[in-house]
């Protein structure tokens, strides 16, 4: 996604999506014929964490060898899977802004000389992976820019307007046209492309942009051919409460309804029983795929505000929350240097860290390296048991217990603007020794299950 147009369109799109009626029996029993049919997820997926970067936005040069320098930091601090927004050249035709926007594709299997050269990025890769990292790319099927060059060499592989003669703009954003695939040759054609990044930089897998825009015959179809080359993860932009049927194809999906109900929550618009209700959608969909959660990225960002603009002081709670709810932590270029603007989409504007830099690389320290290292935390894993404890203060506090074996994290959010709120976990699932993730203090909570929270506090505790 990239245009203030589209973002609101999707946005009334799933703001108005209904809460599914309970499947019947027959609907449940072709439900889990479903989840038979799904590929299987490469092992780290349920360990790992998403940093979303934006090459150019990250540093002054916006180059993959300036990115290169921040490696260490970011393994220091815990990240384990970068993504890199499109990194294949821009069309000019019809471009936004001075720069335009990644997401308008001029060469499939080409580097956007912006940011350095293909062996730039070869090397990138192998420097990631040299640290332990790994690395995804951003993959646009749906559509291409106006000077592909498919335009001119395989005009056949796009869709054609019957208005104007020409190729068809996809949905209002008009620095790009939509690809044709009911076509065989652009199916081959895009999978060949996708080869091209796994056979000659060895990435890890793709985020599938719009992914639902896209049959899901072809991803399904492209899935086992990319596969039988490296096992790959794939996180397909969809979101699985409105698009079921895509998680057959993909790994994790998004959480954009949660996202948007959340803010509707912050606002005051839902109360906690909406949430909640919002939440039981997602976990009805099983361990067969994850979600990915998040507070922002680069469409919120830029589009609809920063993660401070949408939600105020609760924006470190609902950190909290998808850092250690079932899925994929996703992170977005300079949350983790307190970045409280909204970067430009087609321009040059450089993340600048703020003061609050310190404090949040340590808060995602905790959660990145909590998250990696504590099998209670495994995403899509069915060994792991998540528990929504019982409170005196059902109303305010969200409270949960996610065990692995002997392995257990415990998290207490206040949800929230009530100072020196008072309340009792009464959950016999609760109990034992925990140690708070954030200030080391250890609290036993066999018989002791009392707490004292302020306005949006969080509490995190490993076993």
């Amino acid at each position: 996604m990239r245009s203030l147009l589209y973002v609101t369109a999707i946005a009334v799109l799933l703001s108005s999506c209904k809460l599914m009626p309970k499947k019947d029996e027959k609907e449940k029993s072709k439900t889990n014929k479903t989840m038979t049919n799904r590929f299987q997820p490469v092992d780290w997926a349920h360990t790992t964490n998403i940093y979303e970067v934006n090459v150019r936005q990250y540093t002054p040069e916006g180059t993959f060898n300036a990115f290169a320098g921040h490696l260490q930091r970011l393994k220091e601090m815990g990240v384990e899977t970068l993504w890199f927004m499109p990194v294949t050249p821009i069309a000019q035709k019809n471009k936004k802004g001075s720069l335009g926007s990644y997401y308008a594709c001029s060469d499939y299997t080409s580097i956007n000389p912006e940011f350095g050269t293909l062996e730039d990025f070869k090397n990138l890769v192998k420097k990631a992976h040299d640290m332990g990292m790994k690395v995804i790319i951003d993959w646009v099927a749906n559509h291409t820019g106006w000077d592909h060059v498919w335009t001119k060499e395989h005009p056949d592989y796009y869709l054609k307007d019957s208005a104007t003669n020409d190729f068809q703009i996809a949905s209002g954003m008009d620095d790009i046209i939509e690809l044709n695939f009911g076509n065989p040759a652009l199916r081959k054609a895009m999978k060949d492309a996708m080869k091209f990044w796994v056979t000659e930089c060895d990435i890890d897998g793709f985020r599938c942009d719009l992914a639902f825009w896209v049959e899901l015959d072809f991803w399904k179809e492209a899935r086992p051919e990319l596969d039988a080359i490296k096992p790959l993860f794939w996180l397909g932009e969809f979101d699985e409460t409105d698009k079921p049927e895509y998680g057959e194809a993909f790994d994790a999906s998004y959480s954009w309804t949660w996202m948007h109900r959340t803010k509707e929550f912050y606002e005051g618009k839902i109360g906690f029983d909406s949430l909640m209700t919002v939440l039981k959608k997602y976990d009805d969909l099983g361990d067969s795929t994850m979600r990915a959660w998040f507070t922002t990225n680069h469409d919120e960002n830029s589009w609809n505000g920063t993660e401070y603009e949408k939600y105020g002081d609760m924006a470190k709670a609902l950190a909290v929350f998808s850092a250690t709810w079932n899925g994929v932590p996703l992170l977005y270029s300079g949350q983790e240097l307190g970045n409280n603007k909204r970067l430009a989409f087609f321009e040059k504007d450089p993340i600048v860290a703020t003061d609050k830099a310190a404090e949040m690389t340590a808060f995602y320290t905790a959660l990145l390296k909590l998250k990696s290292s504590n099998p209670a935390l495994n995403g899509g894993d069915k060994a792991v048991i998540t528990y929504k404890l019982k409170t005196s203060d059902p109303k305010n506090i969200f409270a949960f217990l996610r065990k692995n074996g002997n392995r257990e994290v415990l998290v207490v959010l206040n949800m929230s603007a009530n100072k020196n709120l008072r309340f009792d976990i009464a959950d016999e699932n609760l109990k034992g020794v925990f140690k708070n993730v954030f200030s080391g203090a250890a609290n036993d909570f066999t018989s002791e299950k009392s707490f004292e929270m302020q306005p949006w506090e969080y509490l995190v505790y490993e076993k």
